[in-house]
């Protein structure tokens, strides 16, 4: 059992005793399959305990990803104890507060977060990796297509009930596909790939990231849309536009508006996707209640622009449904 793991793992790094107190408390959130707990050893301070199975590939990231950012004096949680042959390890405990937590606080409480997140945004995009560091697949126009079909697969198809024949035209309508190649063609820089409310954690009002074991290689305009359009948040327009204000504040420069819109569209869809696999198939409701504001933002980013007519039939089917 993973928390049996996790258990001797802190016994072992503390050098307990078998009858020392540790209290294990699940983390119920996020969706990548690993179990995340926070660790009680009685007199001791608190850790994020985690273990990992090798179905997905990014988790056998996390650690190496990890050692390389923090020598990077980027902020994220220090490795405390790891091992690989266990897949498992014990992190240090930032604190229960998250961006998300902070939803409902006026703008003026979030804002200084915001400014120290997209801080980190910025020096991540200067950072140099040592080459014999492995990331992620990078973001190419075939995984932008992947996330393209994503969302039309699990979405559309299986959370949607739509056929098929349907999806079929539009996912491949040529506006869609010049998306993905056109994308996939851009400058190379390290992306976090799920830049949003849930991983930055906020300590002494300082942001922190965590679950950043499928970085990879993209544009930094993804990281920044996953942020302003996160469906957790769900960000107002004016909003919005305060968080680019803060970017260009931070990094002396504000996206281009096509290339940054045409981020948020993956981004999103990716989303949707996600929530279609999360609820329909593995039964996590937890997060249908965000596929009305995501169906929202997309619709947002998209109207006007050359691919509406190959989303937005998915968005208002979905519109129907709530």
């Amino acid at each position: 059992m993973p928390t049996d793991t996790l258990l001797t793992a802190t016994r072992a790094h503390l050098k307990l005793e078998p009858t020392h107190s540790v209290i294990i408390e699940p983390i119920v959130k996020g969706g990548s399959g690993r179990t995340i707990v926070r660790i009680l050893p009685k007199g001791f301070p608190t850790y994020i305990g985690i273990y990992y199975t090798l179905e997905r590939a990014d988790n056998a990231n996390y650690l190496p990803v990890s050692v390389f950012l923090k020598n990077a004096r980027l902020n994220v949680p220090e490795v405390l104890y790891d091992n690989t042959g266990r897949r498992c390890a014990l992190i240090e405990d930032l604190g229960q507060v998250d961006l998300l937590s902070l939803k409902n606080e006026p703008w003026e409480v979030r804002e200084p977060v915001y400014r120290s997140a997209l801080t980190q945004l910025d020096k991540l995009f200067y950072t140099r990796a040592p080459k014999d560091l492995e990331f992620q697949p990078p973001f190419t126009s075939d995984l932008y297509t992947w996330e393209q079909d994503y969302f039309y697969d699990n979405f559309a198809e299986i959370y949607l009930g739509m056929s098929s024949g349907e999806t079929a035209l539009l996912r491949n309508d040529p506006a869609i596909k010049k998306m993905a190649t056109s994308l996939g063609a851009s400058v190379r820089h390290l992306v976090h790939r799920d830049f949003q409310s849930q991983n930055i954690i906020v300590k002494d009002n300082e942001a922190y990231l965590i679950d950043f074991q499928g970085m990879r290689r993209g544009r930094q305009e993804y990281d920044l849309a996953s942020l302003i359009f996160d469906p957790y948040m769900e960000h107002s327009a004016e909003e919005r536009e305060k968080i680019l204000d803060l970017w260009e504040d931070v990094s002396e420069e504000r996206p281009i508006d096509d290339i940054f819109k045409k981020c948020a569209t993956q981004r999103l869809m990716q989303a949707l996707g996600a929530y279609g696999n999360l609820v329909s198939n593995r039964g996590e409701e937890w997060f249908e209640q965000h596929i009305p504001a995501a169906c929202r933002l997309l619709s947002d980013v998209i109207r006007g622009t050359d691919v509406e007519h190959a989303i937005q039939p998915v968005l208002d089917i979905a519109k129907e449904k709530y």
